[in-house]
């Protein structure tokens, strides 16, 4: 698979129409879910779920940072009471230091929760076939911690996709999900919307807006 002819892509739109084009082996798998990352995977996973008739959700994860050292994971919490945490990497700060941490991502999972799922029972993936989606992978960080999530939610089998990834993280992935669908993995790779002609930041606004039309799409008619 590859996106690397077509790179930069124009926008997030583009890119999920293009990469759904090459995920042809998932089409017509009754219990596949596409879970987009926001904020910028969610329109990347929507084109792709609309491309494979599958229904599209959002999948909150929030990466719990050293104190010290914010960009430095130690673990992860995420939609549906998911916490992951690294015993070790955790040792390296004080448990109240960590707490505090805790608690302030806790927050923003449940504010983001309520603004992409107001109303909704929380994500049932026991036995399900997830396609976690993000619209590009630096480090992998944030994929890592969603993908343990999931498979700690009861996922019988774990996809990741992304148009443009980093070697880093595709070698940080490969052993953990099931399947890889990494559309261009660009040299070097500094950052991802250096691989995109149009790359503005996703609104809360915007995600609730594409949840809002495939929710609506997926009604009977």
């Amino acid at each position: 698979m590859s996106l690397a002819g077509r790179l930069p892509l124009r926008d997030r739109q583009e890119a999920g129409e293009l990469l759904a084009q090459e995920l042809d082996e998932l089409r017509g798998e009754t219990d596949l879910l596409v879970l987009g990352l926001p904020r910028g995977g969610v329109p990347v996973a929507a084109e792709i779920a609309r491309v494979l008739h599958a229904p599209l959700d959002v999948f909150v994860v929030r990466k719990i940072g050293l104190p010290s050292h914010p960009e430095y994971a130690i673990g992860a919490i995420a939609s549906g009471g998911i916490e992951v945490m690294d015993a070790e990497a955790s040792a390296l700060a004080r448990p109240d230091q960590v707490s505090q941490v805790v608690a302030r991502e806790t927050a923003e999972l449940r504010r983001r929760e309520l603004a992409y799922r107001p109303g909704l029972p929380p994500l049932d993936l026991h036995g399900r076939r997830v396609l976690l989606v993000d619209d590009g992978l630096a480090t992998g960080a944030t994929m890592e911690a969603a993908v343990r999530a999931v498979r700690q939610g009861g996922a019988r089998w774990i996809g990741v996709a992304a148009p443009v990834a980093s070697e880093a993280a595709a070698h940080r992935l490969r052993p953990l999900a099931d399947r890889l669908f990494m559309g261009a993995l660009p040299e070097p790779f500094t950052a991802v919307g250096m691989w995109y002609r149009d790359f503005p930041q996703c609104s809360d606004e915007e995600v609730q807006q594409q949840l809002a039309q495939a929710r609506q799409s997926a009604l009977p008619h």
